[in-house]
């Protein structure tokens, strides 16, 4: 029998549950996705032009590890700005290759082999993969949504162990849209305080919220020389294709994050960099017009869902639903599959983000209104049979 040359850390990595989906719709005609978390939006035309133009000046050579010092000063003062916060750009600040960069820098610069990582789920995808692949062990705790998908403190707290390094967050929520409240971040940040953990918070969607402020959760009181703040510009700028992030923190931390980043991808694509530096000055009014057609599809979104008896909480930000799908009698994963061949229509099954998730499907709303009425209307035919 030949050798097995794959690590056993990731020949065991379950395939991404949202991956599973796209490599079947993408053989399908006249499929309406609600699955893929991309915003349908082309990037701001004044984002497009730095990038043309960076081009044109020969800008298509390597930067600093760290990025390009503009753009990490004005990452600095967006994040002052916003949520009187400041990090030093010279040396608390690192431009990543998009945020999915930035949240393998972080659990490969804090944790030792062994060593757990608190996760409420449901969550993005990668968080629990990428514990694994850092040698760490990720330890969910499942969210309700009868508590509209808060982080639980108390739940939080029960799960800790003499191995635990960090509590990881992802708010605005990435697949249930919802918003952490302020009162649920500063119980963590108590029990971070307590206990002397690691916090890392993946702020992707700080941008897109509705009816609710964002707190950044470095900005509560002591938090900043325990948290690692993840940022970036995919999904409030449409820049999802330039693959452009950042990670703040205290320069002890950082250093370690910036030693990882400079042997791995030396440093973030140059024209994309100086794009980004135009979505901080020049973007903010883009960013704002789509907030309010998202906000506008999530209200058709959500009241299309609850009517055709999939229960479904407001979503206070990000772009995503995430109803209830126990009236169709099918598990997530059954649902998912029968609504992609009898309807086309894709969505992700809650299972793949984690136990949190189970029984619950995603549905994206960062695409056309016209296509979400039309995916509702073969939802409720499927939902009629169904039931």
């Amino acid at each position: 029998m030949p050798r097995d040359f794959i690590a056993k850390r990731v020949a065991e990595l379950k395939p991404s549950g949202i991956r599973k989906f796209f490599d079947i719709v993408a053989t399908m005609d006249d499929v309406i996705s609600l699955g893929i978390g991309e915003p349908d939006f082309t990037t701001p035309q004044p984002i497009l032009e730095a990038g043309v133009q960076a081009l044109r000046q020969g800008e298509t050579h390597y930067t600093s590890n760290a990025g390009i010092y503009q753009l990490r000063e004005a990452i600095s003062d967006l994040l002052e700005e916003k949520y009187q916060v400041r990090y030093d750009p010279a040396t608390e600040v690192v431009v990543t290759v998009g945020v999915s960069e930035a949240l393998y820098l972080a659990l490969t610069a804090v944790i030792n082999p062994g060593e757990e990582i608190i996760i409420p789920t449901p969550c993005f995808v990668s968080y629990q993969a990428e514990v694994l692949l850092a040698g760490g062990v990720p330890v969910e705790v499942p969210g309700r949504m009868e508590n509209g998908f808060q982080p639980e403190p108390e739940l939080i707290e029960a799960a800790i162990t003499p191995r635990t390094k960090a509590i990881f967050i992802g708010f605005p929520n990435n697949p249930t849209g919802a918003v952490a409240s302020r009162e649920n971040l500063q119980a963590i940040s108590l029990i971070a305080e307590e206990h002397d953990l690691l916090v890392i918070s993946d702020e992707i969607y700080d941008s897109l919220v509705y009816d609710v402020e964002h707190i950044c959760f470095a900005s509560l009181p002591g938090m900043k020389k325990r948290t690692i703040t993840l940022g970036g510009f995919s999904k409030s700028f449409a820049m999802t294709g330039w693959r452009v992030g950042y990670a703040a923190a205290p320069a002890e931390i950082l250093q370690g994050l910036v030693r990882i980043h400079q042997y791995t991808v030396m440093s973030a694509p140059t024209v994309s960099q100086l794009a980004a530096l135009a979505a901080v000055q020049q973007g903010a009014d883009y960013v704002e017009e789509m907030r309010q057609k998202y906000d506008r599809r999530r209200k058709l979104i959500i009241s299309g869902l609850n009517e055709i008896g999939l229960e479904t909480f407001m979503p206070q930000g990000a772009f995503y639903a995430f109803p209830k799908i126990g009236a169709s009698g099918l598990d997530d994963e059954e649902f998912a599959q029968r609504l992609l061949e009898e309807e086309k229509v894709a969505v992700v099954p809650g299972s793949a983000f984690g136990s949190g998730g189970e029984g619950f499907v995603r549905c994206s709303y960062a695409t056309h209104y016209d296509k979400i009425e039309q995916a509702l209307e073969r939802m409720e035919k499927f939902m009629s049979r169904c039931c």
